[in-house]
């Protein structure tokens, strides 16, 4: 099997699908899909609690653990670790590299708007890597997604790097001249979430960007679609369409055997 570090290429990135469950990612990894990524507000929204608070840490491991059983890649985002202490950040790795997981995101980015001391989010990075060796450390920056911390971005990269994370990630960063400045930068593989207002997938991959994530754009879309398939059996009209393809009730039980 393809390591994970390795399917991280400038120029020809990976697109990382976001499932929430197993059906997703099962659905997901069907369709060729070299590895999958969970998204933290599917799974937070699914088990009715918030993202980003560090509510979900079980629901995360429970995930991690089916996922972790089957025959592709998974990186699951563990938001900011579920903890400020470096060890049980740590020790939460372990548990996921012993379930199998290939990677993880960890964020700097807290619920309250702020961003995590540097030296905190590096401190966590080191310990993960001490712990957990092979364990793909996606260290992600909130500098642009919160807004107004964008001139933080390059050092805190730098200092992530130096902690020992084997990629970044800067969700919200969309500014051509400003991925391709970070490419050329960093030493590491960048990671950027695909933005209805930015580049596109092959425009990212030109701008040398090494993994391009979803985030909750799927689960959002299913959501989105549901509700839509119900208001439309409610008005008399077909649910779908032929754009919107149905899997039988079939082919979801044999997701599962």
């Amino acid at each position: 099997m393809t390591s994970f570090a390795a399917l991280h290429r400038p120029g020809s990135p990976l697109l990382l699908p976001n499932a929430w469950d197993h059906a997703s990612a099962a659905m997901l990894a069907g369709q060729g899909f070299a590895a999958i990524g969970t998204t933290s507000l599917g799974v937070a929204a699914a088990a009715g609690l918030p993202d980003g608070t560090a509510a979900t840490r079980e629901e995360t491991l429970r995930l991690a653990r089916r996922l972790g059983r089957e025959p592709f890649l998974v990186s699951v985002d563990v938001e900011a670790g579920f903890s400020d202490d470096p060890s049980e950040v740590a020790e939460l790795a372990a548990e996921l590299a012993a379930a199998g997981v290939a990677g993880i995101n960890l964020e700097d980015g807290r619920a309250d708007g702020s961003l995590a001391p540097v030296a905190l989010h590096a401190a966590k990075i080191t310990a993960v890597k001490a712990a957990a060796p092979g364990l793909f450390v996606n260290a992600r920056t909130d500098t642009h997604w919160l807004g107004g911390h964008e001139p933080e971005t390059t050092g805190r990269l730098d200092a992530y790097q130096q902690a020992g994370a084997d990629g970044v990630f800067v969700p919200g960063l969309s500014d051509p001249d400003g991925i391709a400045g970070l490419v050329r930068h960093l030493g590491i593989p960048l990671n950027v979430l695909l933005s209805p207002t930015g580049p596109a997938f092959p425009q990212l991959a030109d701008l040398g960007v090494a993994r391009v994530s979803l985030g909750s754009l799927l689960y959002r879309l299913a959501l989105g679609a549901a509700t839509a398939a119900a208001v439309a059996v409610r008005a008399g009209r077909p649910a779908g369409g032929p754009d919107t393809p149905v899997p039988s009730y079939a082919e979801v039980q044999r997701l599962v055997r």
